[in-house]
Parts: structure tokens; sequence; C-alpha cells
């Protein structure tokens, strides 16, 4: 099993729109400090699944029967943009397993195309071939779930976008222990923000659940900065990825 973190960042990203601070004008000169919508690759062999569909060129990174599904966490634009273009395509659909959200976004349930929307029950688990995947309800503003992966004993989480964790989610965790948890991590901790974990929230998700790795996402522009200064401060099995990072089995950063 094998997780690469295509994107990092929240709706907004890094360089921020209009910003003129420090940070931001290094990262408009530098892709590898730049934030793109919080998005994944996970492969187990030959099969290859997207996390998340933010990415607006999904249909020009992944050729035609490349991908063999794509699990949508919920139905936010900066989640699911990358489906308007893609939807349009010819030949085999692509299977996505998805929150059941019946307003899901704009006319995306009403003009599918290739896509083959597959609502699943929360706590529900569900196989494709070897691989186990257990959606995990999230606390968000829209049905949000995250995933559970577990292949050949090996289990990642992948849990954006929340505020907290459900105490369910939480129980289902300590009984499943993690060898990764990528949790989303949008401000930093003096920050209370909507719908999102700050970091002081993270950390203490961290240390309940004790997983070997946490890898932080859909980090904002303002925690991205907050990171630069006090990184040190983090504990040692609490990693800050870039865009392109391979987070499973080892952190790789390209």
């Amino acid at each position: 099993m094998r997780l690469k973190l295509l994107g990092t960042g929240n709706a907004a990203g890094v360089p921020l729109y209009g910003c003129h601070c420090n940070h931001c004008i290094t990262a408009r000169g530098r892709n590898d400090l730049r934030r793109g919508p919080a998005s994944a690759l996970l492969e187990i062999g030959k099969k290859k699944y997207l996390i998340d569909a933010g990415l607006i060129n999904i249909a020009e990174k992944y050729p035609v029967g490349e991908l063999d599904g794509i699990f949508l966490t919920h139905f936010h634009p900066d989640h699911v943009q990358g489906l308007f273009h893609l939807r349009w395509g010819i030949g085999e659909t692509i299977p996505v397993y998805c929150p059941p959200d019946s307003i899901g976004c704009a006319d995306l349930f009403k003009h599918s195309g290739i896509l083959d929307f597959k609502p699943q029950k929360k706590f529900t688990a569900f196989e494709l071939d070897n691989l186990c995947v257990v959606p995990l309800p999230l606390i968000h503003s829209k049905v949000t779930f995250g995933f559970l992966f577990e292949y050949r004993n090996e289990k990642i989480a992948y849990l954006t976008d929340t505020k907290g964790l459900p105490p369910k989610t939480i129980e289902w965790l300590r009984e499943n222990p993690l060898d990764l948890l990528v949790i989303d991590t949008s401000y930093p901790p003096e920050e209370d923000g909507k719908g999102h974990n700050n970091l002081t929230e993270t950390l203490s998700i961290h240390h309940q659940l004790k997983p070997t790795k946490t890898i932080l996402t859909h980090i904002s522009h303002d925690l991205d900065i907050w990171l630069t200064k006090n990184h040190a401060q983090l504990p040692e099995s609490v990693v800050i990825p870039r865009d392109g990072s391979i987070v499973f089995p080892c952190l790789i950063n390209e």
C-alpha cells in the first residue's frame, strides 16, 4: 500500500491570492512551497484510487483506464471540482465512493457522465479486491466521511474535513490501531475555525489514537506560516508534508 499526497492545502491554498507576505512571495517562485487542494493517490499493487478530486487537471494527469476508483470525503467544491470536466469523458465508468449526500455539488448527480456515484454507509466496510475500506463519519458543515484503508494488516486513516472527531469514530479507530493518520489541520493553535481542526485539536486526536505517524493536511496560509516558524515544537511522530510527498510506507518528498 502506497499513499502519495497530491495536495496538502485548504480551499484558498498557498500562495494566497492577493497576499504579498514574504511567505507567499517566496512560494510563488518555488513549486515545492505551494499547497494545492487536499487530495491523495492510494496505490494497491497496480490499482490506483484517487482520494478527493480537487485537482482541476485530473483528466490530464490520469489517462483513461488508469484510475480504478475515487473516494470522496464530501461534496464541497475544493474536493470535487476536478470531476466537472472528467465526467464528460467517454469509455468505462469510474466508481466514486462517497457519503450519502443527496444534494451533492451543483449538477454532478444529475449529469454524472462516466462517474458512477456509489453512496456508502458509515462504519459499513466494503472490499475492493484485497483492500478493506471503512467510511468513518466526521464533523463538518456537509455530510463528510473519512476513510480507513486496511491492506495486509496495514491501516491508514484519511480524515478531512473535520472539527474534532465523533465519539464513535474515535472508538472505532482506537480499536484499529493505525500505522498512519492523515488529518485535517487547518488553523494555528490559537485560531478556532469552523469545520476544521486547529493544531491543538489535531495533537489531542494524535495523543488519543496514538498512530505510528500523523500527517497534517488541509493546511491554511496562516498555519503554514506558523509551522515554518514553530515546526520544532511538534512531536517527532507528527509530520508536515509537502504537495507530492509519499507518506506511506515511508516519507519521501518528491
